[in-house]
């Protein structure tokens, strides 16, 4: 028995790091935002979907928004619906198996997802000629950080802003299944040594050339606060850490860190 659920659990262990939900709670409306629906292609021909909210102003560069684990671009949206009004255009991506998104969430098939956003940001006639960053909260940090560091060579990529990452898969897998007396058995590093290769924290090691803005909150009980450190250390580039207060990605309620957030966008001296 103990070998089937180790088979199982490693046959779909992307499904430890994904809980997709396919209904839309709201739309950018809820919010009084204008919003596009924009379809996507992944590489693998895996059709997407994302919202384009444009900026309420003159735009003053573009973002990508990639969300966390659960649910998927109707619920995060609250984390970001600030930022059109701020003066920046924002697209929210579901990865495949969210919202109306096809396939199934799984390592490595969603830095596809990825690659056809940005991409579409830099073709895209609303934000080619803009800054462009790219902010990840949770898991969508952390896959930006070890995405970004494959297309370091972006000459269009002004910054990240990373908020709740984790270092490493085998540590946040680990400790999640720590939590549990059911999953406890699965808890040590040899059952994830498979993720080692998408580690955020060797990611950010190659990302001298880029500007970084670390959010964590030191309350965090989803992904733990040290992860901060970690990835920090490993950031040989320019880089801002800031350590925030309250619940797993509640960082973008606090007014104090948007505005962090807008001034570390302002200073970036890039263009497109």
């Amino acid at each position: 028995m103990t070998v089937l659920l180790i088979g199982l659990l490693l046959s779909g262990c992307s499904n430890f790091f994904f809980y997709p939900a396919t209904r839309h709670l709201q739309s950018p409306s809820a919010y009084a935002l204008p919003y596009e629906d924009v379809q996507l292609l992944a590489d693998d021909g895996t059709q997407l979907h994302a919202w384009f909210l444009p900026a309420t102003q003159k735009p003053k560069g573009s973002l990508l928004f990639l969300h966390g684990n659960a649910e998927n671009v109707s619920t995060h949206i609250e984390n970001i619906h600030w930022l059109p009004g701020a003066g920046y255009n924002v697209l929210l991506l579901d990865y495949r198996g969210f919202g109306l998104s096809h396939g199934v969430p799984k390592l490595p098939d969603v830095f596809w997802d990825i690659n056809a956003a940005v991409d579409w940001m830099n073709r895209s006639v609303q934000t080619k000629e803009q800054p462009f960053f790219i902010i990840g909260q949770s898991i969508g940090a952390s896959l930006m950080l070890h995405n970004a560091a494959q297309n370091a060579g972006n000459q269009h990529l002004c910054g990240l802003i990373s908020d709740a990452a984790f270092a490493r898969y085998r540590h946040i897998a680990a400790h999640i299944a720590s939590q549990s007396w059911v999953t406890w058995p699965f808890h040590f590093p040899l059952f994830w040594r498979v993720y080692n290769q998408y580690d955020p924290v060797d990611g950010v090691a190659k990302l001298a050339e880029t500007p970084i803005l670390f959010f964590h909150s030191k309350d965090d009980q989803i992904i733990p606060f040290a992860n901060l450190d970690r990835l920090v250390k490993n950031h040989p580039g320019y880089h801002q850490r800031v350590i925030t207060s309250g619940r797993h990605t509640a960082t973008f309620m606090s007014l104090s860190n948007r505005q962090i957030m807008l001034e570390f966008l302002s200073q970036q001296n890039c263009s497109s």
